[in-house]
């Protein structure tokens, strides 16, 4: 088949060429935006030569093609030129539905509530998670300071302690700000102007005026009474109407006059709105979720919590503990507390930490005990996806056993009345968000509950445990024994695996791109990557955004995003570094190249660099899958684990038929 038969091919799959509101591409698949994602065969897809997988992904429809993404690209989109869209309109070559008055595809994209819950929670995630690490911080702050003042370290009414006091509680003050900044970049709203309009909320002359005897009115229509301090609904409604009204001011005003033109009609529209309508509106909707959360654990006590804490797991896999945060947010906003959502994560996370422990004790599987104990190290610490994508969801006992943990941890945390006083994962690194003057006792019964959460997970687990049952170790055993190896899962590495083997067979090294952690692929939340489609490998968490040469070879792949590029070595071991999951929507800001494709370069030479800071900003995971995409010729063992400095030996590639001959 020629490159256009293929485009033809996948055009089809996805339901023709009418049926595609958007198309992107990353360094390595096709991601489609479809009118109608029933049209799409991901099993006519994945079997078309040149295609590795086809996956749906939320809103996108994903075709994996590995390096020739590029190529297979163009041709789809010299494919679709010149067909019509749904709604007759015509689509260009720059992958977006054309725009006649009636609209494309996109525009004509019918209503679901999938897609309806995905844009939900894709806006939740984009407007909260960057703002975590602030609340986060000033919560311990808090915390740490409050366990100062009972242990008598440093006096409450001490000057000192008043304005130690004053940093966190700024934070949690001017909340309304950082919504208002992230859910401008969100919707890309003029940001500095998405400020202004929030900023009189907080303006200390309004809020005299408004609680002053008689309070006051506007045009004769009363303003109500408001502590806008720490509420987060009101920024976001006032952006949401920003939204629509800046890009129809922009559009209509002429240019001379457009950069003060729009953001005075802007002011003058949305200000008087928000001080009418939106801010009590907001403030309503808060207090609506506060009361929602609060009522649920009044109804159902300790049960409610032990209930969610072993629903986590599952909650947690589909992502839907993000729609948490801004009920969470607004009950700390009302009460300064949270006897819910955070506490029963902590009677999870510990229970996730007990299970993957004994996992790691119980199993003769090399592999997995790689996976489990960096897994349970980051449950400890409040991070549970890596263990609950890497070991908990891929084995039902473990599940079972996580659950029942997090259950009696939680039953015990609830029947004691914890509470949390700062926004973030609870763990042994930020134990002090249990501090409470006035309940010493809080923190010790949340050390309680969850010592209980660890000791019951992992208690059950090492009880039920068995490789034979675990379809993770069963995979790794057919795998070995397909290949002709001897079986991986024992106590101590077999001949063919030891160094003086690998030497004999004929090895390369693949040289750490980046300073950071390595973890095992299988815990990288994209499941393209996670499940070895594009090819074996590790990922490494970075520390540092410098990406450097694994090899001496030639860049044959680097994309204008400069967010993944590939390298090949000069014995043909072709490396892809994937710098974050999903980065190639942040259109490449980020990154800084310094090599081109086709260059020749050097090992650890630098490539291209990263700001981290920025991408996590941007509500991106850094995590760096590094894969030998041609797995299909060289067998893939790695070398490293835990933490590593960039330059370092990550992994060995070994011919594989060198290597079965050996064997």
């Amino acid at each position: 088949m020629t490159r256009d038969d293929d485009a033809r091919a996948i055009l089809d799959g996805v339901g023709g060429p009418a049926n595609i509101a958007g198309l992107t591409h990353c360094s390595t698949r096709l991601r489609f935006t479809l009118a109608d994602d029933a049209k799409a065969d991901l099993d006519a897809l994945k079997a078309l030569p040149g295609v590795i997988t086809a996956v749906r992904s939320g809103s996108q429809t994903q075709v994996v093609i590995g390096n020739d993404v590029v190529s297979v690209y163009n041709a789809v989109e010299k494919q679709r030129k010149g067909v019509p869209a749904a709604g007759g309109s015509g689509v260009g070559g720059t992958g977006a539905a054309g725009g006649s008055a009636g609209g494309g595809a996109d525009a004509r994209r019918g209503f679901s509530w999938k897609r309806f819950g995905s844009a939900v929670m894709d806006f939740i995630v984009s407007v909260f998670t960057p703002i975590v690490p602030a609340i986060a911080g000033a919560g311990i702050f808090k915390s740490l300071l409050v366990g100062a003042g009972a242990l008598g370290w440093l006096p409450t009414d001490s000057t000192s302690y008043q304005l130690l006091s004053v940093i966190p509680d700024a934070v949690f003050a001017f909340l309304p700000i950082l919504v208002a900044y992230t859910a401008a970049k969100k919707l890309n709203v003029n940001r500095p102007l998405a400020l202004g309009v929030v900023a009189f909320l907080l303006f200390a002359n309004f809020s005299t005026l408004v609680n002053q005897d008689g309070g006051a009115a506007l045009f004769g229509l009363q303003v109500q009474a408001v502590n806008y301090n720490s509420q987060v609904f009101p920024s976001i409604l006032a952006v949401l109407a920003l939204w629509p009204l800046e890009r129809f001011f922009t559009k209509i005003s002429p240019g001379p006059i457009r950069v003060f033109f729009v953001p005075f009609m802007c002011y003058l529209i949305v200000a008087p709105l928000l001080m009418l309508v939106l801010g009590p509106l907001g403030f309503w909707l808060g207090s609506l979720l506060t009361g929602a959360m609060i009522g649920l654990y009044n109804t159902l006590g300790w049960v409610a919590v032990a209930i969610l804490a072993a629903l986590l797991p599952l909650i947690i896999s589909v992502g839907m503990h993000k729609a948490f945060i801004p009920p969470t947010l607004a009950t700390m906003a009302a009460t300064g507390k949270d006897s819910f959502y955070l506490v029963a994560s902590l009677g999870h996370n510990l229970g996730e930490a007990g299970a993957m422990f004994a996992v790691a004790l119980r199993t003769r599987s090399i592999r997995l005990r790689a996976t489990a104990i960096p897994a349970g190290i980051s449950a400890l610490f409040g991070i549970t996806e890596p263990a609950i994508y890497g070991v908990t969801l891929q084995n039902r006992k473990v599940l079972l056993s996580v659950m029942a943990g997090a259950f009696a941890g939680g039953a015990y945390l609830g029947l004691t009345v914890v509470s949390a006083f700062a926004l973030v994962g609870p763990g042994l690194a930020s134990f002090t968000m249990f501090v409470d003057a006035l309940n010493p006792m809080n923190i010790v019964n949340a050390a309680i509950g969850a010592v209980i959460a660890l000791a019951v997970s992992f208690v059950i687990t090492l009880v039920v445990w068995k490789d034979s049952t675990s379809p993770t170790v069963r995979a790794e055993r057919e795998l070995a024994l397909a290949e002709g190896e001897s079986d991986t899962v024992s106590a101590e590495p077999t001949p063919a695996t030891t160094p003086a083997a690998a030497a004999a067979a004929g090895t390369s090294t693949v040289l750490a791109p980046l300073s950071g952690s390595v973890i095992p692929l299988a815990e990288v939340a994209d499941p393209v990557f996670s499940g070895g489609i594009l090819g074996d490998g590790v990922a490494i968490v970075p520390t540092a955004g410098g990406v450097r040469a694994p090899f001496a070879g030639t860049v044959t792949s680097l994309l204008d995003s400069k967010h993944a590029i590939g390298v090949t070595s000069d014995d043909g071991v072709e490396v892809l570094i994937h710098v974050g999951i999903d980065t190639v929507k942040l259109d490449g800001a980020p990154f800084t190249a310094h090599v081109a494709q086709g260059d020749r370069v050097e090992a650890v030479q630098l490539l291209v660099e990263a700001d981290l800071d920025a991408i996590r900003e941007a509500g991106y995971d850094t995590t760096t899958p590094v894969i030998v995409t041609n797995s299909d010729r060289f067998a893939v063992e790695a070398l490293a684990a835990g933490e590593i400095v960039a330059s370092a030996p990550l992994a060995r590639t070994t011919t594989k038929e060198l290597a079965h001959g050996a064997a």
